[in-house]
């Protein structure tokens, strides 16, 4: 049972932005260049999260002149879509080492806001999202983290609310797995002040796993509790607004390989060999003959497994995320996003392709499902 709220907290978390979070959101990570990006259809979306920009100092820096070119054009698709937000982003795995430190100051977290402004202001953007990965708990190897952490996250995401008002959208990427969502986050102060919280509901299982299993599923199994439903379930319990949670897909796959053929390879000991994008993995299956797809129906989470080389891959296709879009239709939640989009099946490809061997793209079986068509 979700405990109860207190009246006062509650009228708290219904902040400016839960009254405009009308429309689903499909939200795009997108970490390629300026000439990629006309490759996919950005009309689907309803925002593009500019994949990332870091700390130079205490301030959020653009890295090159050709991100400082991908962010403007990004932006200018505001054109073929007006209702297209577009985010800059901090972080990302491996990319916030000085994070703790830096945000462990007032001055830090000052300065870090106010660069936050001014960028959002030169580019003409229309949000930030904190990709810091983790505050509290220990993330990339070798980047520190201090329990601190915790307390300070809330200090910067109450500072930035204030120096940006709420003409600008804030969000931040959160892991999705147990330890995270217990322990990095300060949900009851954090959540009035943002418009939403990107859950990572992929890498349940990921480079450091040494038994295969399912990195991006929709529900949990007796054999693997971490799934897309535990996080939400974990956040409807602590009363954080549904409509402020956007679950995550996966634009890409996980492989091991010394996988022994026992339950078609899943939940099995193996090694951690590489990640394969979904526009690379026809071609991937095409190098290594001998690749079956199987289908789990309590995950709701499709893998492969190739016998012959003991390789096992783990990802979403587009049942999968039909199937997480709507579960967060379903759910009442905000929207869903997924990292990344230059990991999709470009459209001109998508055409190219002999009939056999056509593939629906995510972001196509996306839009679908959140707009019920057929």
């Amino acid at each position: 049972m979700r405990p109860l709220i207190p009246f006062f907290l509650f009228c708290c978390w219904l902040t400016p932005s839960i009254a405009q979070q009308t429309e689903f959101a499909i939200i795009a990570y997108y970490a390629g260049n300026d000439k990629a990006i006309d490759g996919y259809p950005v009309e689907k979306l309803t925002h593009i999260i500019y994949s990332f920009c870091h700390l130079k100092g205490n301030q959020l820096a653009v890295d090159s002149p050709v991100d400082s070119l991908t962010i403007r054009r990004l932006v200018s698709l505001k054109a073929q879509n007006p209702k297209l937000k577009v985010y800059l982003s901090l972080g990302g795995w491996g990319g916030c080492k000085s994070c703790s430190e830096v945000f462990s100051t007032k001055k830090g977290r000052r300065q870090f806001s106010k660069s936050v402004k001014k960028l959002l202001k030169e580019y003409q953007t229309d949000g930030i999202d904190l990709d810091w990965e983790y505050p509290a708990i220990e993330g990339h190897p070798g980047h520190p983290w201090k329990p601190a952490d915790r307390p300070n996250f809330t200090q910067l995401v109450e500072r930035l609310r204030k120096d940006l008002g709420w003409g600008h959208e804030l969000s931040f990427a959160a892991g999705g797995f147990t330890k995270f969502l217990e322990e990095s986050i300060e949900w009851g102060k954090v959540m009035p002040l943002l418009d939403y919280v990107n859950v990572m509901s992929y890498d349940l299982v990921h480079g450091y796993s040494t038994v295969t299993g399912h990195h991006t599923p929709l529900y949990s199994t007796k054999e693997q509790a971490q799934s897309t439903d535990r996080a939400v379930r974990f956040l409807d319990s602590i009363g954080v607004p549904m409509k402020k949670v956007i679950i995550g897909a996966a634009f890409y796959g996980r492989v091991w390989e010394n996988v022994a053929n026992v339950n078609n390879g899943l939940y099995q000991a193996g090694k951690f060999k590489r990640g394969v994008s979904f526009n690379a993995m026809q071609k991937f299956m095409q190098e290594h003959p001998g690749f079956r797809q199987y289908w789990d129906d309590v995950a709701q989470a499709p893998y492969l497994y190739n016998m012959d080389k003991q390789l096992f891959l783990t990802h979403d296709n587009p049942r999968s995320v039909s199937l997480k879009t709507k579960y967060a239709k379903e759910k009442g939640l905000g929207g869903i996003m997924f990292w990344q989009l230059a990991e999709d099946i470009p459209t001109k490809v998508k055409l190219e392709r002999k009939e056999g061997e056509k593939t629906e793209s995510l972001l196509d079986a996306i839009y679908k499902a959140a707009h019920h068509a057929n």
